[in-house]
């Protein structure tokens, strides 16, 4: 699996923008709901499974769009299901830790 990172520190907290690897380049449009999935905004870098999670587990702020990240998340415990929103049917979560 590969997913798209970029890391951003954000006032005193690292932020990840991350999504499944696949979707960059995608627009995710439901009512008058619109999702870019920009290369700028998530795809610095390129990173596998075993590096997205020590990333997803090392942020205080975590974006996360796609079936594969949302996944991940869910099941190493950083995110709950029960956050999950979706838009053009593709998942998303955000999380706060602090």
């Amino acid at each position: 699996m590969a997913f798209a990172v970029r890391i951003v520190n954000y006032q005193r907290s690292k932020m990840l923008n991350i999504c499944d690897a696949d979707l960059v380049g995608r627009t995710l449009i439901q009512s008058d709901l619109t999702m870019n999935i920009s290369k700028s905004y998530f795809a610095e870098r390129i990173v596998d499974e075993k590096e997205a999670e020590q990333l997803l587990k090392n942020s205080s702020i975590i974006n996360m769009v796609g079936t594969k990240t949302v996944e991940l998340s869910v099941k190493i415990g950083v995110g709950s299901s029960k956050g999950v929103k979706k838009i053009d049917g593709v998942p998303f979560l955000l999380v706060f830790k602090f």
